[in-house]
């Protein structure tokens, strides 16, 4: 029997595989739906150009709603680091895509921690290599979710 903090983690490891695989289908309204109202998208290591935080469902939706026109990404199994708050997340994975608008590839590894409370996300840190995006998107091939009003 699973005690309560294993519940909570569990279901908070579950939020996180589903936010992976909406991304990776472009199922962008489940992956809207994964967020607690007034939630909080960060890059801390983000390209100068995007926004370093995105805050609010309506400002986050307007940032990621693009995302499918702009990548086809599947993520491996995340790798958990367990803390103390069952809520909190911290995972280590990979994407494997590539830009849908010039076909260069997207080989993308992550360290996200994210804040969960009753399985919907309230913050999302996601750590990545911002090289990594700026030489997949090329020249003149901006992500269309920077330019969001935010």
């Amino acid at each position: 029997m699973k005690t309560q903090n294993e519940s909570i983690r569990t279901k908070a490891q579950e939020t996180f595989e589903k936010h992976l695989e909406y991304l990776s289908t472009g199922n962008i309204s489940a992956w809207m739906a994964l967020w607690n109202e007034g939630g909080v998208l960060e890059f801390p290591f983000g390209l100068k150009e995007y926004p370093a935080q995105v805050s609010g469902n309506e400002a986050i939706h307007e940032y990621i709603r693009h995302f499918p026109n702009y990548l086809k990404i599947e993520f491996t199994k995340p790798t958990y680091h367990l803390t103390e708050d069952p809520n909190l997340v911290i995972a280590e994975f990979k994407g494997f895509g590539k830009m849908v608008t010039n076909g260069r590839p997207y080989n993308q590894t992550y360290i996200s921690v994210v804040k969960t409370t009753n399985g919907k996300i309230d913050s999302y840190k996601d750590f990545w290599n911002p090289l990594v995006l700026q030489t997949a998107l090329g020249e003149n091939n901006k992500y269309d979710g920077a330019t969001a009003n935010m």
